[in-house]
């Protein structure tokens, strides 16, 4: 079986992060499976990127250009949106012709246009589209942010002020997908159950399969190594949050703020035994508004220290206020790092309740506090820690996760085996 796994990115941003891991998976367990790419970043053998040309960076300004039309010329939002007015079409690529399924995840800014999907969709190879968040399902939106109008036919978007637009591009969708079927993959029951409520969707079929890891690379690790080589204090519990970019609203990161500076006024002797370590860009920005001593390690990329930054850690904290399956979730329960987070999205499916963390009310910066002092303080923590290996290990191997996206597969592919 040949799969391609077609992603914007090779490496940056979760959903790259995901498609990569999977891919690794497939390979592991007999699928020959490839990734194409517009930003290649590796000289992996494995991934390939589209033929160069001005057209790729035509393709995302364009885009954006007429996207920012329509925000009445503001920069606000602007690249919360996608219309997938302008892509690529990969059907006569030969990494395209010899594969068996087609395997879509974040395809948008500039990488495939709607008209390109359709393309695909009419060569009547088998597709199977990976959601990593709700933007198949509406017309432009990635987070709908508790509209429901996706559920019948977006025609105004809060995002955006025109709505002539929007009602284009959901008409798009909807032609887009007329006569033909697909499988839709979310990585949380969360998404899957919204996007089972999605009118574009209707008679589509939705399943739930989570991302994957590898636990090979993110494991536990000496605790005191790891701090040493993030130039972290080896004498002081840690409390780590990580983000792409720290400042990103949807991150929660004034709920992290207000939660720490809780925690010290409930137990000032915090400030003497424990300090915050803040991965991911802008991180200096934030470390200021802490009342307790603070380490801006900044945006990482290299592998080997991000690990080393979840071993670093006591407790992950993830206070964002929408989200998918979180990577960073996976990835810090994979190293025995028990997580705190809202009670939003998927990430109560990976937190279990002072199982192997905590679950805080959503927008509950008191209750956040409460989850992170129950983390390094009245809990059993090397429980906690043998519960998130735990859960790692069950859910989100590579076996696992393989082998439910080869099921998939298989019966997207038993009807055209049959007719031949």
């Amino acid at each position: 079986m040949r799969v391609l796994i077609v992603n914007t990115s090779e490496k940056t941003g979760g959903a790259a992060v995901a498609a990569n891991r999977l891919m690794e998976a497939l390979k592991n367990n007999g699928v020959k499976a490839k990734m194409l790419v517009r930003d290649k970043e590796t000289d992996q053998l494995t991934v390939c990127s589209l033929p160069p040309s001005w057209r790729q960076k035509w393709h995302f300004l364009w885009e954006r250009l007429v996207i920012w039309v329509h925000l009445w010329l503001k920069r606000k939002h602007l690249f919360e949106v996608d219309i997938a007015n302008s892509g690529t079409d990969i059907t006569s690529l030969p990494e395209f012709k010899e594969a068996d399924v087609i395997h879509l995840h974040w395809i948008n800014q500039g990488m495939l246009s709607l008209k390109d999907i359709r393309k695909i969709l009419d060569t009547g190879k088998p597709v199977v589209w990976t959601m990593h968040d709700i933007w198949p399902a509406t017309a432009i939106c990635h987070y709908n942010r508790g509209c429901e109008q996706y559920q019948s036919q977006c025609k105004k978007c809060p995002l955006l002020p025109s709505g002539r637009l929007v009602q284009k591009i959901w008409n798009r969708k909807k032609q887009m997908l007329d006569g033909h079927r697909v499988t839709y993959v979310c990585c949380s029951e969360w998404l899957a159950n919204e996007a089972r409520k999605g009118a574009l969707l209707k008679g589509q079929r939705v399943v739930s399969i989570p991302n994957t890891i590898d636990t090979r690379l993110f494991c536990p690790k000496d605790k005191q190594q790891a701090r040493q080589s993030m130039a972290l204090p080896t004498d002081r519990r840690i409390i780590l949050f990580v983000s792409q970019r720290v400042t990103d609203p949807r991150k929660g990161i004034g709920y992290f703020v207000e939660a720490v500076n809780l925690l010290v006024n409930q137990h000032p002797e915090m400030k003497e035994n424990t300090g915050v370590a803040i991965l991911g860009g802008h991180a200096e920005e934030v470390a200021s508004q802490l009342a307790l001593p603070s380490y801006p390690l900044g945006y990482v990329s290299e592998l080997s220290s991000i690990i080393s930054a979840y071993n670093a850690a006591d407790v992950f904290v993830i206070p964002s206020l929408e989200d998918n399956l979180p990577n960073t979730i996976m990835e810090a329960m994979a190293c025995g790092v028990p997580c705190v987070g809202f009670r939003v999205g998927g990430i109560p499916e990976m937190i279990r309740h002072q199982e192997n963390g905590y679950v805080a009310h959503e927008r509950d910066a008191a209750d956040l506090a409460k989850g992170i002092h129950f983390v390094l303080a009245d809990a059993d923590h090397d429980a906690l820690s043998r519960t998130c290996l735990h859960h790692v290990a069950k859910n989100y191997s590579q076996q696992s996760v393989a082998r439910q996206y080869i099921e998939e597969y298989q019966n997207i592919m038993a009807p055209k085996t049959q007719k031949s």
